[in-house]
């Protein structure tokens, strides 16, 4: 059996409320010993999730604040384990001091994640709901807090449960054929056997495609602003965000390293990157910050170039521009409309798959920012590959998820074409199996500790 663990649930700094945690045996005797109840019931007695009004004290029976509180009876509480839940004022010396008491009425300190691992393990959730979790807490845009919520409620698990049932069914109707060849039950002929794998293997295909959209929801498309220095990168970085992000002066190369901000335009989500001027320099800081401008702009979705409107289309604006349509579709923003020797050049775009944009703009004014925004949003249908029938949370959103689907279906299309070369049927379960084991590994069915341990180590203390 776990031991108990406590920990303070809510962000550090000054709050209204302050939230701390106990989740493990003797979770309510150890909050009972912190909280005093105002009349006559006890926290012992008190129904599950019905708040309490009271006196927090510590050890030694000096109160400390007052608050409310509520218990959580296993299995029916987040963790799935006895829990109990202090609400108090939000002082960070108040939360500190009932902390320790609660260390000292059998309580340990939780580590990262901890909460919600041992949610995972008594099968109050699953992981990939479990990554939701924390998804949700890093969420920066309204589509990204959407998607997570979505599959914090089990909507990808559903998606993949799917597939796993059906490639359960293929391998148990030929483990029956192959441990009962006595009894009475038809086997699988090749085309059935085709027919479901292919089944399953266009379920895969169609849960992989939702990958690339579904990180992108989650992390934000990553756009790039480059340009040469003061050209207005970093004014337009803050007029987007809405806030002062970036420092702005008017010395070239004032920006030294790559800033990001996360923001909503046009209803899709941007991971906004303001990079250092691209220029040649003596400066070993500068250079540091143009060789991270480089691979911001390498690692982009989407360009942004910035030019000057007062200076025209330089020569290295236009060598950067062929650099970037080369790469992908690129809007060319031309800054500085507001200044009267405002002269907008208007560039052709070379033939090729990628796009060119051309926005005139004033960062400093807002002039033509909602016309950006548009051009940005219209890319962005471009970039976010569409996801026919997926709902919001029915989307893949890391790495591992996408590894894990990925694995799987080059394990049934291994076993389609062993079956197209006249490999017997029950030779495929090998490849069935290992479908399973990488859809099992996904939700979590088959458990490896150093993925649980990834998963988990992004999480904050109390969640």
């Amino acid at each position: 059996m776990s031991d108990l663990i406590a920990a303070i649930a809510t962000p550090p700094g000054t709050g209204g409320v302050g939230i701390l945690r106990l989740s493990g045996p003797g979770a309510i005797q150890a909050a009972q010993r912190v909280f005093r109840p105002k009349g006559p019931q006890t926290l012992a007695g008190a129904a599950d999730r019905h708040l309490l009004y009271g006196t927090v004290t510590d050890q030694a029976g000096q109160v400390l604040d007052t608050g409310l509180a509520f218990v959580s009876r296993a299995p029916h509480s987040y963790t799935g384990e006895e829990t109990a839940e202090l609400q108090c004022h939000g002082s960070p010396m108040v939360l500190s001091l009932v902390l320790e008491a609660l260390y000292a009425a059998g309580a340990r300190p939780a580590r990262p994640g901890e909460f919600t691992q041992r949610a995972f393990l008594n099968g109050k959730l699953d992981l990939t709901q479990a990554e939701a979790v924390i998804d949700l807490i890093d969420a920066e845009t309204p589509s990204a807090a959407r998607q997570a919520a979505g599959q914090l409620t089990g909507a990808l698990a559903r998606r993949v449960e799917g597939i796993y049932q059906g490639l359960t069914d293929i391998m148990a109707h030929f483990c029956a054929v192959l441990d009962y060849p006595d009894e009475d039950i038809d086997p699988f002929r090749a085309q059935q056997l085709e027919e479901q794998l292919r089944a399953q293997r266009d379920a895969l295909e169609a849960l992989l495609a939702t990958g690339r959209r579904g990180q992108r929801l989650a992390k934000g498309i990553a756009c790039a602003l480059i340009g040469q220095p003061n050209a207005g990168k970093s004014s337009l970085l803050n007029a987007l965000a809405g806030y002062d992000r970036a420092i702005v002066t008017h010395i070239p190369g004032t920006t030294r390293d790559t800033i990001e901000v996360t923001v909503e335009l046009g209803g899709y989500p941007f991971r906004l990157v303001d990079t250092a001027g691209l220029r040649e320099s003596d400066d070993p800081i500068e250079q540091l910050g143009v060789q991270r401008s480089r691979a911001a702009m390498a690692q982009a979705d989407l360009l942004l170039l910035v030019c000057d409107g007062t200076q025209g289309l330089l020569p290295e604006d236009r060598a950067l521009l062929d650099q970037a349509l080369t790469q992908t579709d690129t809007i060319l923003a031309v800054n500085k409309g507001d200044l009267p020797d405002y002269a907008p050049p208007q560039p052709s775009a070379p033939a090729g798959e990628h796009t060119l944009t051309v926005v005139e703009l004033s960062a400093k004014t807002g002039q033509g920012l909602d016309k950006l925004e548009q051009a940005l949003a219209q890319l962005a249908q471009r970039t976010l590959p569409q996801t026919e029938g997926a709902a919001a949370g029915e989307l893949l959103t890391n790495q591992r998820q996408t590894e894990a689907v990925h694995r799987a279906l080059q394990a049934v299309d291994r076993a389609l074409t062993a079956l197209e070369a006249g490999v017997t049927p029950d030779a495929l379960l090998t490849d069935a199996e290992e479908a399973l084991a990488a859809l099992g590994e996904l939700t979590g069915k088959t458990v490896r500790e150093d993925i649980t341990r990834r998963i988990f180590e992004r999480f904050c203390v109390g969640k």
